[in-house]
């Protein structure tokens, strides 16, 4: 069985909303914080990097792990959690299944030219205004636009 269809299942038996770790990357650019974005694999649109949870990870390093594996980055975790978003997950079935997504503050010290996921995805860097426009989600885009601008 699919870990989404197992995921789903237990959500169903308990009535509990899964959560995923994101990661909000960001650098100086310019004397400005810009934050970085990739492109979902399925839609094309433009989201954090995330995933489930990891065994014996803290939220802070799935979210790390998830940068790497999906942007290539390479960084450290700048903090604890900045808050969570709600966000739909649609699933393998077509079913689109509620989620909360944790979100943890990565600086990132450079980008991988190799990475597990290249090809499969886009990666911008962008201001921290332009992102929020940029994602579907409304709860991740105030927490785009709460970010400091230098």
């Amino acid at each position: 069985m699919k870990f989404e269809r197992k995921l789903a299942l237990l959500r169903d038996a308990q009535g509990a909303v899964p959560v995923q770790f994101a990661a909000l990357c960001t650098r100086r650019k310019a004397g400005r914080i810009e934050v970085l974005l990739i492109t979902s694999r399925d839609t094309g649109r433009w989201i954090l990097p995330k995933g489930w949870p990891m065994a014996g990870k803290s939220g802070g390093e799935t979210a790390l792990t998830e940068a790497w594996e999906e942007a290539g980055v390479v960084g450290h975790l700048a903090g604890a959690a900045l808050g969570s978003y709600g966000a739909l997950k649609e699933l393998v079935s077509g079913k689109p299944m509620p989620s909360r997504v944790e979100v943890h503050p990565v600086r990132v010290e450079r980008l991988a030219a190799k990475f597990p996921e290249k090809g499969q995805r886009r990666r911008k860097w962008m201001t921290a205004k332009k992102a929020a426009k940029s994602v579907a989600e409304p709860e991740l885009a105030a927490l785009l636009r709460a970010l400091p601008r230098g």
